[in-house]
C-alpha cells in the first residue's frame, strides 16, 4: 500500500482547465557527459587540500601510494558492479532503485529516508562550505576569513547550483565538462612539475620509501576507509541511468575510462607531493596544493583556492544533478509526495526533486553540526552500497533470466561486497558510539515507513494537513 500516489504518466499541469501535456526527461547524457559527472563528482577538493589522512594511517610513503592505488582498483569492482545493475535494471535512481528490486519498498524507504534527513544534505553543506572558503581566500590572504562570510559565500553557491539545474539539463552538464576540465588542468597543474622534478633526479623523499619501522597493521585498515571515501562518487552516473544515451554501452565505458582517469591521477598527484615535499611537510601542512604551489610556482599558488573552489563547485553541481533523480524517481514508486516527479513543461527539468534538498542544507549550514552528523552517517554509506552490490549477487539466482547486456564475474562483486562490510565493521569497531547514533537514526525510517507509506487510514486531521502541504507543493512547482 502507498501513501503517495504514483504518476501512471509523468506529467505537469499548466493550469486545471487546460489539457494534459506530457513532458519527460530526455537522454541527453552522452559518454563525455557521462564521463564528466563520474570525474566531476569523485574529484572534490580532498587532493588539493588534506590527502594526508591515508600517510598518517599507512605509516610511509610506499605503502599510501600502495593503498591509493589499491583503493581505485576495488573502486573500479564496485563501479563495474554497478554497471551490470545499470544496464540490467534501466531505471533511474542508483542505490534506491537496485535495493527496491532486489529487497523490496521497505529497505529502499529506509535508505530513501536517511538519504533526504541527514546524509545528502550535511553532505552537500560540507562541500560547499569548502567551496565558500576557498572562494573567497584570494581576497583575503593573508588574513582569516570571517566565518559568516564563509556561509554566505556558502549559500550563494547552493542557490547557484539549485538555480542551475532548475534551468536546464543541457546546460548543467555543459557546465559540468568545463568545471570537469579545470579540475583536471588544476591536477596536472601538480602532477607535470612534479614528474619534471622526479625525472630529473629529485628522488631523495623516496629512498625510505617502504620502510616499515612505522607502519602498524592497526593503520592499514583506516587507510583503505580513507581511501575508499575519496574514490566516492563512481555511482552517481547510476541515478540518471533513464537520461544515459545507449546505457548498455556507453555506462560500462563511463565508468572504466573515469575510474583510469581519476586512479592515474590521485597516485600521480601523490607522486608529485612526495618529490617536493617530505611526508613530515606534506602532513603538517594546512592544504598540500597550496604549500606545493608555493614551493614550485611561486605567486601562481594564489590561483590555487580559485582550482579547488571550481572542484568543490563541480562536485556539488554533479552530485546535485545525479540526487534529483533518485528524489525524482522515489515520488514515481509513491515514496515521495507526487509533485516530486513532475517536470517543468518549458525546461524539461524534475524542479521539486532538485530543490526537495535546498531547505535542508541551508538550515544544517547556518544552525545544524555538519560534522558531527557526517561522523554519524559515515557507515551508513558503505553499508547500503554493500546492500546494493549483495542485492546483485541476490538478483543472479532469484532472476537469472534478466536480461543483462554487461555482466561481471561473480568473484567481482563478492569482492567488493566484503569490502564495504568490512569498513562497517571498521567503524563499528572505531567509533561504536557515533555509529551507534547513526544507525538509530536510520532506524527511524521504519515508523516514517509504516505512517506515511503502509498503513492506508490515517487520522483526519493528520490526512488534512498532509493534503493542505503537498496543495501548497504542488502550486509552487505550477
Amino acid at each position: 500500500f502507498s501513501f503517495f500516489p504514483s504518476l501512471s504518466s509523468i506529467s505537469i499541469f499548466s493550469s486545471m482547465e487546460c489539457p494534459t501535456v506530457q513532458v519527460e526527461l530526455g537522454k541527453k547524457v552522452t559518454l563525455l557527459r557521462g564521463i564528466s559527472i563520474i570525474i566531476g563528482t569523485i574529484i572534490g577538493a580532498g587532493i588539493f587540500i588534506s590527502p594526508k589522512g591515508i600517510l598518517r594511517s599507512s605509516g610511509s610513503v610506499g605503502m599510501s601510494l600502495i593503498v591509493w592505488i589499491a583503493c581505485g582498483v576495488l573502486s573500479l569492482l564496485g563501479a563495474l558492479s554497478y554497471a551490470e545493475l545499470g544496464t540490467s535494471i534501466t531505471k533511474s535512481g542508483g542505490h534506491y532503485t537496485y535495493i527496491m528490486e532486489a529487497f523490496g519498498p521497505k529497505m529502499a524507504f529506509i535508505r530513501l529516508w536517511s538519504d533526504l534527513i541527514a546524509i545528502r544534505p550535511a553532505a552537500m553543506a560540507v562541500i560547499s562550505l569548502a567551496f565558500g572558503q576557498y572562494i573567497l581566500e584570494p581576497l583575503f590572504m593573508p588574513c582569516g576569513i570571517p566565518p559568516m562570510a564563509v556561509k554566505l559565500a556558502t549559500a550563494t553557491g547552493i542557490t547557484s547550483v539549485m538555480y542551475l539545474n532548475s534551468m536546464s539539463v543541457t546546460w548543467t552538464a555543459r557546465i559540468q565538462n568545463i568545471l570537469t576540465l579545470s579540475k583536471l588542468l588544476a591536477i596536472a597543474i601538480i602532477i607535470v612539475p612534479g614528474m619534471y622534478q622526479l625525472f630529473k633526479g629529485e628522488t631523495q623523499n623516496f629512498e625510505d620509501a617502504f620502510d616499515l619501522s612505522k607502519v602498524q597493521l592497526s593503520g592499514i585498515p583506516l587507510a583503505f576507509y580513507s581511501g575508499m571515501y575519496a574514490y566516492a562518487g563512481w555511482f552517481y552516473l547510476n541515478f540518471v541511468t533513464e537520461e544515459v544515451e545507449h546505457p548498455e554501452r556507453t555506462m560500462p565505458l563511463a565508468i572504466c575510462i573515469s575510474m583510469a582517469i581519476v586512479t592515474s591521477c590521485y597516485v600521480l598527484a601523490n607522486v608529485s607531493y612526495y618529490t617536493v615535499m617530505t611526508a613530515e611537510e606534506l602532513l603538517s601542512s594546512e592544504a598540500v596544493a597550496v604549500t606545493f604551489a608555493e614551493k614550485l610556482l611561486g605567486n601562481f599558488s594564489r590561483v590555487v583556492p580559485l582550482f579547488v573552489a571550481m572542484s568543490c563547485f563541480g562536485s556539488m553541481n554533479g552530485s546535485l544533478f545525479a540526487l534529483s533523480r533518485m528524489f525524482f524517481v522515489a515520488s514515481r514508486e509513491g515514496h515521495l509526495p507526487e509533485v516530486f516527479s513532475m517536470i517543468h513543461i518549458r525546461r524539461h527539468t524534475p524542479l521539486a526533486a532538485v530543490l526537495i534538498l535546498y531547505p535542508m542544507t541551508i538550515l544544517l549550514l547556518f544552525v545544524g553540526d555538519i560534522y558531527s552528523l557526517l561522523n554519524f552517517m559515515s557507515f551508513l554509506r558503505w553499508l547500503f552500497i554493500g546492500v546494493v552490490v549483495l542485492g546483485l549477487i541476490y538478483l543472479r539466482f532469484k532472476k537469472p533470466d534478466l536480461p543483462r547486456p554487461f555482466k561481471v564475474p561473480l568473484f567481482i562483486p563478492v569482492i567488493f561486497c566484503l569490502t564495504c562490510f568490512f569498513m562497517v565493521f571498521l567503524s563499528l569497531y572505531s567509533d561504536p558510539v557515533n555509529t551507534g547514533i547513526g544507525f538509530a537514526i536510520c532506524l527511524t525510517g521504519l515508523p516514517a515507513y509504516y505512517i506515511f507509506i503502509y498503513f492506508s487510514h490515517r487520522p483526519k486531521w493528520l490526512q488534512k494537513s498532509l493534503d493542505s502541504f503537498y496543495r501548497s507543493l504542488h502550486n509552487a512547482a505550477l
